[in-house]
């Protein structure tokens, strides 16, 4: 994503536009994740390495703040998300 909203603000039902704001807040921090990781691996210098790695776990912590807001706005999406988690438990016993 790289610094680039993905959505046109203008095209979003204004009901709708803190969750979208939230999903692409949560789509940069994921794109932040891969990005810090994937310098991380690629680096031979261990210093540069262990930040790149602290850098990315605080974007997760990020990406989990996001998270906790968009399921408190969108009751639908908790709910989803519980079915995926049960779906896996199902499939992987």
């Amino acid at each position: 994503m790289l610094s680039q909203i993905p959505i046109d603000f203008e095209k979003i039902k204004k009901e709708d536009l803190d969750k979208e704001i939230l999903r692409i807040g949560m789509m940069a921090e994921l794109d932040a994740v891969n990005l810090y990781e994937q310098l991380a691996a690629h680096t031979q210098n261990s210093d540069l390495k262990k930040v790149l790695l602290d850098i990315a776990k605080e974007e997760k912590t990020h990406l989990g703040e996001f998270q906790a807001l968009l399921l408190d706005e969108d009751k639908e999406q908790l709910k989803e998300l519980a079915k995926g988690k049960k779906e896996v438990e199902d499939l992987t016993k």
